[in-house]
């Protein structure tokens, strides 16, 4: 076992989850919590799973970062919403040699969070799981739960091979795999999803149901790859989107993260997951209609749903 000292910047769904594993099978984690800093506080935290429920009854749980100690590795589930926190949020939890893990949505968030650190070391986190924070302290697993990690600007290849070890000891599903591939391959499944179940207003299940969204939804995914491709990722192709389509039918009705923001009337994540990639795909000369109409959608619904 590890001695890493892990901490968890957004103990929702994601952070929630993972940092519950990590601490479930040993790990020192720190959480660094807010809306329900004082109930996990007082009663932990709950994982209600398809793999088996479990319980935390006691966490290191904290409402302010300064209180909280440095770490080795720092976990960062926050919604790119407010990714500008991460500003005063990370310089107390950080030591020369920390290794900070984005486990956030869309395309470019470690190139501006490197931009404010320039000695940072980053690494993405790409996680394929259902999963939802809808009440304080309780994290409900629906399916899934791998994790890809992509490397960043991480030096020190042991720090990052002890992480990936101490995920897969906890029992999560996790891999190594290129920086951009890993980017753009969970893109993807979250673009076309992700916006679509607010614009129509549905979950992933009802889109794949009917047949002219469930071709809308595949067209979309090859956007993505096309961009994809365009930017260098030449692992993705028209295989993949079949996968990912098979994925989704097999899994559970679902309400991805945008459409739970949009339900909970808070700020929807469509810069990163949205305007980003397409500048990016635009600027290697690649175009995507279907997608640039959805993301033209999802601001005016933003806009008017708050």
């Amino acid at each position: 076992m590890s001695s890493l000292r892990y901490a968890v910047i957004g103990m929702g769904a994601i952070g929630g989850f993972y940092g519950a594993k990590l601490a479930r099978a040993g790990r020192e984690v720190h959480f660094l919590s807010h809306s329900d800093y004082e109930y996990v506080l007082s009663h932990g935290l709950h994982i209600t799973s398809c793999d088996g429920d479990f319980s935390l009854p006691h966490i290191n749980a904290y409402g302010s970062p300064d209180e909280m100690p440095v770490a080795d590795v720092v976990i960062v589930g926050l919604k790119t919403t407010n990714e500008h926190l991460l500003r005063t949020l990370l310089p107390p939890l950080l030591h020369p040699g920390t290794l900070v893990i984005l486990i956030q949505n869309g395309i470019g968030v470690e190139a501006d969070v490197q931009s404010w650190f320039p000695d940072l070391a980053l690494a993405a986190g790409l996680a394929f799981i259902c999963s939802a924070k809808t009440e304080p302290g309780h994290v409900h697993h629906q399916c899934y739960g791998s994790i890809t990690l992509g490397n960043y600007s991480c030096r020190d290849e042991a720090l990052f091979q002890t992480v990936l070890a101490d995920f897969c000891d906890a029992g999560i599903d996790a891999n190594e795999v290129d920086y951009l591939e890993a980017r753009w391959r969970k893109a993807v499944w979250n673009m076309p999803f992700n916006g679509m179940t607010v614009a129509l207003q549905t979950q992933t299940n009802q889109l794949l149901a009917h047949l002219a969204t469930r071709q809308l939804i595949y067209e979309q995914m090859m956007e993505v790859i096309g961009a994809a491709n365009a930017l260098g990722v030449s692992a993705l192709d028209e295989s993949f989107a079949q996968k990912m389509m098979q994925m989704t039918d097999e899994m559970v009705p679902y309400s991805p993260s945008m459409r739970l923001d949009f339900d909970f009337h808070r700020p929807m994540e469509i810069h990163y997951l949205y305007t980003r990639p397409i500048a990016e795909a635009r600027a290697a000369g690649f175009v995507m209609p279907r997608l640039e109409m959805l993301e033209r959608e999802l601001l005016f619904i933003d806009a008017r749903n708050r």
